[in-house]
């Protein structure tokens, strides 16, 4: 009896084992670097919107307020056009952490707001300068 269970005994090799294994290494090669170029690409693309949100912030606020070309607005007085419950809205900053409008947080009518300096230098293999016109 013991001799007909071990004749019928399955199971993989240890080649087989390693094959599969070395096949599971190629493909988390593959994806890998993928994966971090696509989760970079959504970071720029998250502080290309947060600009267009503050643009579009920044001229409401003019027009509501009767402010002329050159004006300047701190990011509070922006606030109150900006979705609550966003990052934006709760740090005035981008993922980096840098304060949008320079080192002050302040911005100019009529004037698009630029890519903080560490964003644009962090992203810029996945995000070339087209990527961010006009910001």
């Amino acid at each position: 009896m013991l001799k007909k269970l071990n004749r019928n005994r399955g199971g993989f090799t240890l080649v087989e084992i390693m094959i599969v294994v070395a096949i599971i290494a190629l493909l988390a090669a593959i994806a890998v670097p993928n994966f971090l170029r696509a989760r970079k690409r959504s970071q720029a693309t998250r502080v290309l919107e947060d600009l267009r949100m503050l643009d579009s912030a920044l001229d409401q606020y003019a027009i509501e307020n009767g402010k002329t070309t050159g004006s300047a607005a701190n990011f509070t007085d922006l606030k109150n056009y900006i979705k609550t419950g966003t990052t934006l809205y709760a740090t005035g900053q981008d993922i980096y952490g840098d304060t949008y409008g320079g080192s002050g947080g302040v911005f100019t009518v009529d004037t698009v707001p630029q890519v903080p300096t560490n964003a644009f230098n962090t992203l810029s293999d996945v995000a070339p300068n087209a990527f961010w016109s006009p910001f």
